[in-house]
């Protein structure tokens, strides 16, 4: 940049993950058919950097210098670890360097994003739920499985999910960001859904109330959440476990934060003598407003970029590199500028993922109009 106003931060990621299974269009070939782009990345998050680097590239050549400092920046391990983003923003930190705002991958194009609303909206990101690996731990003496006691690791085991999935130990809150979502959601409603959603405010505790059995997606932007995905037992069918554990992956809520959250579910396990250790505690990160000016420009760039997009912002319920910018940014927004179907939605670390050839253009303009009016 020509002056030293703050500068800004572009990232993305090259990372991908694995792609099992039977694709329609091989995995990796970047197959150009039906009008789309196939390949694992295509969406998450390539297509993203692609349209980044080239609104630059394009800008560079014709020599265009911006007013601030613009840093770009993606990673390697943003689906493993996170290593790179961790490892850069402490550099970046030790070098006094503090960003305006920045703007990673996130939230994309889509229509009807909730029950009654119509129309397209671009999901614009301005927090993320934290993320930890928590392994859940019973013990005894084993022993025969002819002559099983009670309540063996797998039965505690068993006891403790079934609690965990019944019990109120996370709290449901409602943050500005998600009030206003409602609120401009509701604009394309009819019906009592429209004025419930439309006064959020008022309706705050009859929203929590239903939301669960409404939407997994909504109730999960509005507390912590704990889904167990990994077990083991014994080593043979009729031998009773020394040990058997389930690990659960938490997302935990701004409101509740990391150390209540896991010290909430701690409490629960040690009720049902469940030994609880955190493999991987993750990192609180705060959640932007939707009154920064930052979000006013995606805003803006949306408006005159897509025709006919609604800009709504949300809670995250995937994490991203952004969480480890917040340090070094004060506003961290995340958003993918495309439009994806259901298809393609239900494609990120699914099979078959694609990008519709006809979305790249205009996300590059995004990023250009991002890059000049900074």
């Amino acid at each position: 940049g020509n002056t030293d106003v703050k500068p800004i931060l572009l990232m993305n990621h090259h990372d991908v993950v694995e792609a099992p299974g039977e694709w329609i269009h091989g995995a990796f070939s970047g197959d150009i058919s039906e009008d789309r782009i196939w390949g694992r990345g295509t969406l998450d998050d390539k297509g993203g950097l692609f349209a980044m680097l080239e609104a630059a590239d394009e800008l560079a050549k014709k020599g265009y210098i911006p007013k601030q400092d613009i840093y770009f920046m993606s990673t390697c391990n943003e689906e493993s670890d996170s290593k790179g983003a961790d490892t850069i923003s402490k550099i970046l930190y030790d070098r006094g360097i503090r960003f305006r705002f920045s703007l990673d991958e996130g939230g994309l194009i889509l229509e009807d994003p909730i029950a009654g609303a119509k129309g397209k909206y671009a999901m614009v990101g301005l927090g993320e739920k934290g993320c930890a690996d928590i392994m859940f731990t019973a013990r005894s003496m084993g022993g025969h499985a002819s002559s099983p006691g009670k309540n063996t690791p797998l039965i505690q085991l068993s006891k403790f999910m079934l609690a965990a999935e019944r019990s109120r130990i996370f709290k449901m809150r409602m943050s500005p960001t998600i009030h206003e979502m409602f609120r401009r959601v509701s604009l394309s409603m009819k019906g009592p859904l429209k004025f419930i959603l439309g006064h959020s405010h008022f309706f705050a505790p009859l929203i929590c109330a239903v939301m669960p059995y409404v939407s997994s997606v909504c109730t999960a932007m509005l507390r912590t959440t704990l889904a167990f995905t990994m077990a083991e037992g014994s080593d043979g069918p009729n031998v009773l476990p020394e040990k058997a554990w389930v690990m659960g992956n938490m997302r935990y809520s701004a409101h509740q934060g990391r150390e209540e959250s896991i010290n909430a579910i701690s409490a629960l396990a040690a009720k049902y003598g469940i030994e609880t250790e955190v493999l991987y505690p993750g990192m609180d990160s705060p959640v932007s407003s939707y009154k920064d000016e930052a979000f006013g420009l995606v805003e803006k760039a949306i408006f005159n970029i897509f025709d006919g997009i609604s800009t709504v912002p949300y809670i995250m319920v995937c994490a991203s590199d952004s969480c480890y910018i917040s340090k070094i940014s004060d506003c961290c927004i995340r958003f993918t500028p495309f439009f994806t179907d259901d298809q393609q939605f239900s494609s990120l670390h699914g099979k078959n993922e694609n990008v519709y050839l006809r979305e790249l253009s205009p996300a590059v303009d995004f990023f250009k109009y991002i890059i000049t009016e900074a």
